[in-house]
């Protein structure tokens, strides 16, 4: 969605790799209206236009698509694709008609690229897996590729809404990837549950006076529910605000047999 950064270089470069010197690297940017709520950040949300053109030039990006909301939906637009299972808990549970707004403003950029594939970040980790979904079961011929996220030297997940924190919010933001990490690590003791390892990531981050969490969830990678005594590989999906500013992270964590 635009205000680009290293962590969107790096899927630029990512999709370079996987095209070869012969293929074709497309990059869309667009503040998609459709996905914010009415209480959301839409106006707010950072438009860089002109710099965000500079850095896909020097990336080597072949073709930047920048279309506006006027032209991109019809003023009597009626037309949705909605994922009904995996978008409803983490944070479709908080921004209801969110992933209806994703999935429709993605297949109406895989309809425009009909690119062969396409290169998410693994930080929007519930988009990753509703995205994938969808490809699924609406039969488009793309490969979704997850790209690992990118992260300052302090570990935070680089976003574009990093920008919105005060100097005493940044500070403390790290705590979400440093409480994930430390989870991880116990995960590896035997017999820890995703139960506990959601209580000790809940009590790292109340230890920042800023935080506000809005989830800390264990869940299983590939289904997004509850862990079941089969789950194997769960993920620890994290919300959190400071002030107005809402920012989330993750961690997959394979459980010890």
């Amino acid at each position: 969605m635009g205000a680009l950064h290293e962590g969107h270089l790096s899927l630029i470069q990512k999709a370079r790799a996987l095209a070869g010197p012969k293929g074709t690297v497309a990059v869309s940017v667009f503040v998609n209206p459709t996905q914010f709520g009415p209480k959301e950040d839409y106006s707010r949300y950072p438009r860089p236009v002109a710099q965000d053109t500079a850095k896909c030039r020097a990336a080597g990006v072949d073709l930047l698509f920048l279309p506006n909301a006027e032209t991109f939906y019809a003023p009597d637009h009626s037309t949705w694709v909605d994922e009904s299972s995996l978008s409803t808990g983490l944070c479709g549970a908080a921004r209801p008609g969110h992933f209806r707004g994703v999935c429709t403003v993605v297949s109406k950029l895989f309809h425009v690229f009909a690119p062969d594939i396409a290169v998410f970040g693994k930080k929007d980790a519930q988009q990753l897996a509703v995205l994938r979904r969808m490809v699924r079961d609406l039969h488009f011929q793309i490969q979704l590729v997850g790209a690992e996220i990118f992260r300052e030297a302090d570990g935070l997940a680089m976003s574009s809404r990093n920008r919105f924190l005060t100097k005493p919010q940044r500070a403390q933001a790290p705590v979400l990837h440093r409480a994930l990490r430390e989870a991880r690590a116990a995960a590896k003791k035997r017999g820890v549950t995703p139960a506990r390892l959601r209580a000790d990531v809940v009590k790292t981050i109340e230890t920042a006076p800023l935080a506000r969490i809005d989830y800390v969830e264990a869940v299983d990678a590939e289904t997004l529910a509850p862990p079941a005594a089969s789950t194997r590989r769960i993920l620890l999906a994290v919300a959190v605000r400071f002030g107005k500013t809402r920012l989330i992270d993750n961690v997959e964590i394979n459980l010890s047999k």
